[in-house]
């Protein structure tokens, strides 16, 4: 009976969260933990012993409490943080327990983020290739762009069935981003200005600020931050790739568009550059179950 229930726990990871949203301001009478990550939870309610995430999912099922924020305390020893200006929790530092097999690739990718839709988005490990942003030399996503077609059409084609039924159509945020800007929410205004409806793109500026671990030096478009400081921070970063796209095209005129170079740093380059790498970004359905693992590359989180 045991095994049983903790398999159920297993498979609601999003729900728990969604659900620790929509009564956070509810009290219930229930007995909680705040270990460390290194630390076994024990929940005794339910008779459940396990560590790290898992403890977690134990903690959070059917645990809502005002005072003092337990959710929210477990859910940041999960490796989670909230996001103040969306409703999604981000894994964020340099190297967060957020691997997980998607297309029958192994660890090749990781969480992004968990929303309070249920939903999980992720973003491959490893680049796909060196591919233009758009041959034309335009930053339009919305105007199927090179890289929108590919990643939609012949890429897509090319992943599992499994994959493609975990796959859900999404609103993805293409506004123009401004350069060197130090206000957050000014720039994810800026990103959302715009959207663009389908399977498959990339991550946005802000999603690589948002990962960031050290917010008060690299959690805004800064310049003066210098990011090549900030990489030992974010995990996104990888001294593996050159230079990788982002979703996000320059403020000014209609041929630049903002990447991530070897030294951490957001710099813009021409649309129909043909050198630049390509780590996609899709939302899974809120349907789509973690059903194991830990999150480790060793032992990447699995889906069902």
């Amino acid at each position: 009976m045991k095994e049983k229930v903790k398999e159920f726990l297993i498979s609601y990871l999003p729900g728990f969260i969604t659900s620790l949203i929509v009564c956070g301001g509810v009290s219930v009478l229930a007995m909680t933990y705040f270990p460390s990550n290194q630390t076994t939870y024990d929940n005794k309610t339910s008779g459940l012993n396990s560590t790290n995430v898992q403890g977690a999912i134990d903690e959070l099922y059917n645990v809502c409490t005002a005072e003092p924020p337990a959710g929210e305390q477990i859910i940041k020893n999960a490796g989670l943080e909230k996001n103040e200006y969306e409703c999604r929790y981000f894994f964020t530092g340099a190297n967060p327990n957020n691997y997980i097999t998607f297309n029958n690739e192994k660890a090749g990718w990781r969480i992004i983020s968990i929303g309070c839709d249920n939903t999980i988005k992720i973003m491959r490990e490893v680049s796909i290739g060196n591919i233009a942003w758009d041959t034309s030399q335009n930053n339009n996503w919305n105007r199927l762009a090179t890289l929108n077609t590919y990643l939609n059409g012949e890429y897509y084609n090319s992943l599992t069935s499994t994959a493609k039924n975990q796959i859900v159509p999404s609103n993805y945020s293409i506004g123009r981003v401004t350069y060197d800007n130090n206000d957050l929410a000014d720039q994810i205004n800026d990103e959302n200005s715009e959207t663009w409806n389908g399977k498959i793109a990339l991550v946005t500026v802000s999603e690589f600020l948002k990962t960031n671990s050290d917010k008060s030096k690299c959690g805004t478009f800064d310049l003066n931050n210098g990011f090549s400081s900030c990489k030992n921070a974010n995990w996104m970063f990888t001294s593996s790739i050159n230079y990788w796209w982002t979703l996000s095209p320059y403020h000014s005129g209609s041929m630049f568009v903002y990447g991530v170079d070897i030294n951490g740093n957001i710099i813009s380059t021409t649309a129909g550059s043909p050198g630049i790498a390509v780590r996609p970004a899709l939302y899974l359905s809120s349907k789509v179950r973690i059903t194991g693992g830990t999150g480790t590359q060793s032992d990447p989180y699995t889906l069902s």
